[in-house]
């Protein structure tokens, strides 16, 4: 475009924005998404998958090339495979009195509504895993504007030593980093990829030795995967191979000589000692099955141990998308939400409105015509519960005791499934079969 004979050009850099073409040189000097010095806490694919490309294939044709035999055998393998995990999920649709009065504004539309009352029962459940409490770090994966933060900030109150640390990829506006006020908390905002991320690399971490807490609000696909690996993986075997100090040599400097007195006599100290963990607990939100990726997927060993492999996975997270979208949509509102911004599109989470929904390829008014909308819609339930199983099992290989739930109703969010985890020496919750 041309404005008073001057060129606007697309920033080689980010196409996202433009610049004055004989301003060029000096905007790559200064443009936000040009190249920065990495810091001690990036570590080039600390928390990638599998090194061996081998296993992963070339190039799948899509779900709608391929033929009715060939994707009856796949829908055959899926149900084997899902054997036992059809029953429904425990609802665990909880409300926390931090976000009442906001809850209740009527200034509220529809969307901030669906927002509130998701964060709403993610903060109960937070509290209910006995997680929402003083001294630890709380890291919110795929953070976005840092909303769930903020909340379980606010829930806090004066609890003492809370520390947030915010990771996202991406540059996010409306942020509300700068209505924080308590004295107690500290929050840090990390633009990083999580594949990229070593906790134990962030000073604030190293040097406050706190345990953390990972939680996400619809953290997306492939970036569940690499939160998981970044948490009971990358930082806690790092944790234990320093010999982090243990939580009762910190509590004998948070508590009076009485109270150590009585901590040794009815001989809960030592207790204390031996179940602590570098990871407190994990509380996210899972959404986006679709943008899922083999290469980083935790579950492929459970995979594996029913027979199946990279290609069946492909089509599985394809197929998953049936369960949210594709039956609702038009064909030209299926052309709309492709054509998101990609400052959306490219994030490792995002607030969404409809529940998650980002069309793939694979779009379903092209889906094979033997099936039923509803018989896609089971399918595609299927495909997320059988994806979820494998980060299940994972986190059981891993020391911890998870399980899935529904964390609100589907006329909130149709992404409505909740994944918590607590290390094995805690109050468990119930395990997914």
């Amino acid at each position: 475009m041309e404005e008073n004979a001057r060129k606007r050009i697309l920033c080689p850099l980010d196409p996202k924005h433009t610049v004055y073409e004989d301003q060029l040189a000096k905007h790559l000097k200064k443009c936000n998404s040009r190249e920065k010095p990495k810091p001690d806490f990036f570590i080039q694919d600390i928390n990638a998958g599998l090194k061996d490309e081998t296993e992963i294939p070339e190039q799948l044709v899509s779900i709608s090339s391929l033929s009715e035999e060939q994707l009856e055998n796949l829908i055959k393998k899926l149900r084997k495979a899902s054997e036992g995990l059809n029953s429904p999920l425990k609802d665990q649709i909880l409300s926390h009195p931090a976000l009442h009065d906001a809850l209740n504004d009527p200034k509220n539309g529809d969307s901030a509504t669906k927002h509130l009352k998701q964060q709403a029962s993610i903060l109960g459940n937070i509290e209910k895993l006995k997680l929402l409490g003083p001294r630890r770090c709380f890291v919110e994966f795929g953070a976005g504007k840092g909303k769930l933060s903020h909340w379980v900030d606010i829930a806090l109150k004066d609890a003492e030593k809370v520390h947030f640390i915010l990771v996202e990829k991406v540059t996010t506006r409306f942020k509300v980093d700068g209505k924080h006020r308590r004295k107690n908390s500290v929050f840090e905002r990390l633009q990083i990829d999580i594949q990229h991320l070593c906790l134990s690399k962030i000073p604030l971490l190293s040097k406050e030795k706190l345990p953390v807490v990972g939680i996400g609000k619809h953290l997306c696909g492939v970036a569940t995967d690499l939160a998981l690996r970044c948490l009971v993986e990358t930082y806690a075997a790092s944790c234990e191979e320093r010999n982090e100090e243990p939580l009762a040599k910190r509590i004998k400097n948070d508590k009076t000589e009485k109270e150590i007195n009585t901590l040794a006599k009815e001989g809960n100290e030592k207790n204390v000692a031996e179940k602590w963990s570098p990871v407190a607990g994990i509380v996210i939100a899972l959404c986006c099955h679709h943008r899922c990726d083999w290469r980083h997927y935790v579950g492929t060993e459970y995979f594996r141990a029913l027979g199946l492999g990279a290609v069946e996975f492909h089509y599985f997270q394809r197929m998953s998308s049936w369960a949210t979208c594709g039956m609702r949509r038009t064909s030209l509102e299926a052309s709309s939400l492709t054509t998101k911004s990609k400052d959306q599109q490219n994030a490792d989470s995002e607030e969404h409105d409809d529940g998650g929904c980002r069309i793939p390829d694979d779009s379903t008014e092209s889906a094979p015509g033997f099936l039923t909308v509803e018989e896609k819609k089971k399918i595609g339930h299927l495909c997320k519960l059988l994806i979820d199983q494998g980060r299940v099992k994972y986190l059981q290989q891993k020391g911890f005791s998870p399980a899935l739930q529904y964390y609100t109703d589907p006329l909130v969010s149709l992404e409505n499934v909740l994944l918590t985890a607590l290390p094995n020496h805690s109050s468990s919750p119930e395990t997914t079969a």
